[in-house]
């Protein structure tokens, strides 16, 4: 029985006014300013080229800023190298030594933290076990899984136990299932041992289901912060509310505000919704497609152009006089024919009025 635990030591990150200029004017990372407090999961997310793996970079030591402070636990690391950091990463492609059992890659990096042989193997096999792999430790890298590479590559960051956990695009490798799994251990790990973690990917829906906050990040600036549910109910613009999960983008004008709330009419169908400090004038309406209502009493005309039954779900393509727009329905015992004319409204909470750009 393995008598040493792994524990956490969170730390909180800030960001003061920070940059990073590659050359003479490649901007990657444009005055950011992040507050990431000790024990959450926080996720860089946005699309290639945004500047979230630059800024999970510089956190780890890797790339220094041009302009601005970083500091771990309160202590100024901007100059820093990464040596000197209490910080472990986990990248996207394992980097375990393949001619090592997996018991010492899981131990390679305690021989340079100052442990002895001993208590370096005892703590080696309590990562191993706090990621669910008991008994693989004589085993080489190339006899595991994808997944299980990944979890050898969290229990060798772990065992370091660091203020700090950086996630590069970790399952990105892996396939469908695997990343629900994966993904479902790290968060179970970080919640249980109280890690602050930040973790960096591209993919929406991993980033809703890990994160307490997630940063959106476009053209190496921050567009909008939140917990998921205030990003996938209360985006600030387009690019987020299509960003953050599908929706529909559709032109709406907004007739009149009382009171901060909005009577919008979209072709000819009116409905009132927060007006989120918008006022008369052009707008644009962000409806997920479960918030659309297929058969409302009051709603605009639509066409059905596309039918998909995908098991638990019916999803459809609806033409409308101003354009296509994508809606979901539960009822897949009596789906819509191709072509049927369906009247459509908007769920009472849901849609989001956003700038008209």
């Amino acid at each position: 029985m393995v008598a040493t635990r792994i524990t956490g030591k969170a730390a909180p990150v800030s960001f003061r006014g920070v940059s990073k200029v590659f050359g003479r004017d490649v901007v990657a990372v444009d005055t950011i300013n992040l507050e990431v407090e000790a024990g959450k999961l926080v996720t860089l997310l946005g699309p290639s080229g945004c500047g979230k793996t630059t800024t999970l970079r510089m956190i780890a030591g890797l790339e220094m800023p041009t302009a601005g402070q970083i500091l771990i636990g309160g202590q100024d690391v901007t100059r820093l190298p990464a040596t000197d950091r209490d910080v472990s990463m986990v990248f996207q492609s394992y980097a375990l030594f393949p001619h090592m059992s997996v018991l010492e890659n899981v131990a390679y990096g305690l021989g340079f933290s100052g442990y002895g042989k001993a208590e370096a193997r005892d703590r080696a096999l309590a990562g191993l076990e706090l990621v669910g792999l008991k008994g693989f430790d004589d085993r080489l890298p190339s006899e595991l899984s994808g997944g299980q590479q990944q979890r050898v590559a969290v229990a060798r960051a772990l065992v370091l136990e660091p203020q700090v956990l950086l996630f590069d695009e970790p399952l990105s490798n892996l396939d469908a299932k695997l990343r629900r799994q994966v993904r479902e251990d790290i968060r179970a790990i970080q919640q249980d041992l109280g890690l602050t973690v930040i973790y960096v990917t591209h993919d929406q829906e991993e980033a809703l289901a890990v994160s307490d906050e997630i940063v959106v990040m476009r053209n190496a600036a921050i567009a909008q912060m939140g917990t998921p549910r205030e990003l996938y109910d209360e985006p600030v613009d387009r690019f987020v509310a299509d960003f953050i999960g599908e929706a529909n983008l559709l032109p709406c004008q907004v007739e009149l505000v009382t009171d901060d709330m909005a009577t919008i009419v979209v072709d000819g169908y009116r409905f009132t919704l927060p007006a989120r400090g918008r006022g008369p004038g052009p707008a644009t309406l962000a409806v997920r497609p479960s918030r659309l209502v297929l058969g409302a009493d009051h709603g605009f005309r639509t066409r059905v152009a596309k039918a998909t039954y995908v098991g638990v779900r019916m999803e459809y393509t609806l033409e409308a006089s101003f354009g296509t727009m994508f809606a979901v329905h539960d009822d897949v015992n009596n789906p819509l024919e191709i072509g049927a004319e369906v009247a459509v409204g908007f769920a009472r909470s849901g849609p989001v009025l956003l700038p008209w750009d």
